[in-house]
């Protein structure tokens, strides 16, 4: 039978309990234990596929295709879990089943209220996670901030848990806040509110980990454990790290948080036998300082931190464990370049250029400046979805004189329409929706592609609605565009590259979401390899 873990978080939002979860899951996953991460998201939205990227971040897609929130891209690069749409629940998934439920007479005419049926349709998904996956440990990240209305009925099913399961099958762990005010004097009086609100929602947090800016002293410590009602020896500090989260599952068992959570959950394994070798290479790797390599991230002005994430990361695996290199991420907005005099002063120094998926016309012309400066300059190149698209809507201006070449993302009325809906095109099915989740890439011999994967045949994630029309494939052959991949399903193609250029590839799928820090995404190595070159 799994055992359970509920992370909650007061005072404030953006504390980093997505990474302190992925961390302890990680930590734990040192012991050789079998675990489960699950994200409970408070917004009444289904899935994150509608919300904005620059309220919400990236969505991150799994493997099966859901639209999700990017703490599950944290928990698939910290962890080995295979992340579904199960491990996300959010509130408007579990008001839609009970409502379906409701419908359908299953409450057997009786009145549906939060308690007991919300409730219970949290605890039955929480539950089958651990049933279905069998795992020693299920690491339940409670979104929003307790205090929240939202999060009210999530609190609720945890406190139900702490009181059905046995006292040492589950464990609740609260993320707070220490701030620091002016003098340097830290401040426990937050975190004893937010404890107190914590209590009242019933729920007594076993261990507190405390977000700070700085090392917390033992009189702190002993202070928080008085006054928020928990062992002195249960008071934990998440402070600073200086150059990256990876660093945060070293912090985390220095501090003794993974033997803390094994004591009280009494698991069969030895505090002895922990592994965090992985972690402790890469930052020695990260330590050791080598050649830096100068990447520019072309996007929105907007959404160039959060919107992004995986692609950074994925960049940043790629710089370290692979040639314990230095990445110097270099932020541009597409805005700002579409005045062509600006384009070589933003581009000077930079070893490679990215430009990640987006969405709508803002930004378009900066974005397709980018590109033919890119190809026209021999500077290595990684186009990702509409990156990958406008490699060909730049082919057909640039070198065809197609002035209106487009995508009918943004123009509608265009002659030659390089990027369309599928049922736009001709031999295509109508695709009914946007293509999610994994599918199968075969790719063409002796291309940028096939010596970066030494693959024929690839599963890689999507995220598009949109793709290239395949009558102009023998346009933008005559003009130096390869066409490397396509899918196996309905030979759509799937990625682009440019002959007669150093490194230039482009791909419709999301390479970044199955990056890892100890094992990055070939793709992101071979593009960093040009680049150091």
């Amino acid at each position: 039978m799994s055992k359970y873990i509920l992370v909650t978080s007061g005072v404030c939002s953006s504390l980093g309990k997505g990474v302190a979860s992925a961390t302890i899951g990680s930590l734990l996953e040192g012991y050789g234990l079998n675990i489960a991460m699950i994200k409970c998201d408070p917004y009444i939205n289904v899935d994150a596929g509608n919300i904005s990227p620059f309220q919400n971040g990236e969505v991150y897609v799994t493997e099966d295709g859901a639209e999700t929130d990017l703490d599950l891209g944290n928990f698939a690069r910290f962890t080995s879990v295979n992340i579904t749409s199960d491990n996300c629940i959010t509130i408007g998934k579990v008001y839609d089943q009970v409502i379906k439920n409701e419908r359908a007479g299953r409450y057997n005419g009786r009145t549906v209220q939060v308690i007991p049926h919300i409730t219970d349709e949290i605890k039955r998904r929480i539950f089958t996670i651990g049933q279905k996956s069998q795992a020693d440990v299920v690491i339940v990240e409670i979104g929003g901030t307790v205090g929240d209305i939202e999060s009210i009925p999530f609190l609720e099913a945890g406190r139900q848990m702490i009181h059905e399961l046995p006292k040492n099958d589950i464990c609740t762990i609260h993320l707070s806040l220490i701030p620091v005010i002016t003098g340097g004097e830290l401040k426990s009086k937050p975190t004893q509110h937010s404890v107190k609100q914590l209590q009242e929602a019933g729920i007594q947090p076993d261990i507190l980990l405390c977000r700070c800016e700085k090392e917390i002293e033992s009189g702190m410590r002993k202070k928080l454990a008085l006054f928020c009602n928990v062992s002195s020896d249960a008071v934990f500090a998440s402070s600073n790290v200086e150059k990256s989260i990876y660093e945060i599952p070293v912090l985390f068992h220095k501090e003794g948080i993974d033997a803390a959570i094994v004591k009280k959950l009494k698991l069969k394994t030895d505090v002895a036998t922990s592994n965090i070798r992985q972690w402790t290479l890469f930052n020695n790797k990260l330590s050791e300082g080598g050649s830096k390599v100068t990447i520019a991230m072309v996007g929105k002005k907007d959404y160039l931190d959060e919107c992004y994430k995986s692609v950074k990361e994925s960049l940043f695996h790629a710089a370290v464990t692979s040639f314990g290199a230095q990445l110097d991420l270099r932020k541009i907005d597409a805005e700002a370049l579409e005045d062509t005099e600006s384009i070589p002063s933003a581009f000077e120094g930079v070893d490679g250029i990215v430009i990640p998926g987006n969405y709508g016309q803002r930004g378009f012309l900066g974005l397709l400046k980018t590109v033919k400066y890119a190809r026209e300059n021999n500077i290595p190149y990684l186009g990702i979805d509409l990156g990958m698209q406008l490699m060909a809507i730049e082919t057909a201006r640039s070198l065809l004189g197609w002035a209106d070449a487009d995508s009918k993302e943004f123009i509608q009325n265009s002659e030659h329409s390089i990027i369309s809906l599928p049922e736009d095109q001709t031999g295509l099915a109508a695709a009914g929706s946007i293509q999610l989740g994994t599918q199968t890439v075969k790719i063409q011999k002796e291309t940028k592609l096939h010596e970066a994967y030494k693959k024929l045949t690839v599963s890689e994630r999507h995220r598009n609605k949109y793709t290239f029309d395949k009558k102009y494939s023998q346009a933008m052959k005559e003009n130096g565009l390869v066409l490397s991949a396509e899918t196996e399903l309905d030979s759509r193609i799937e990625a682009f590259e440019w002959s007669n250029h150093k490194w230039g590839v482009g791909v419709q799928y999301h390479p970044e979401f199955v990056s890892r820090p100890a094992k990055p995404h070939p793709l992101f190595t071979a593009f960093i390899k040009a680049c150091i070159e």
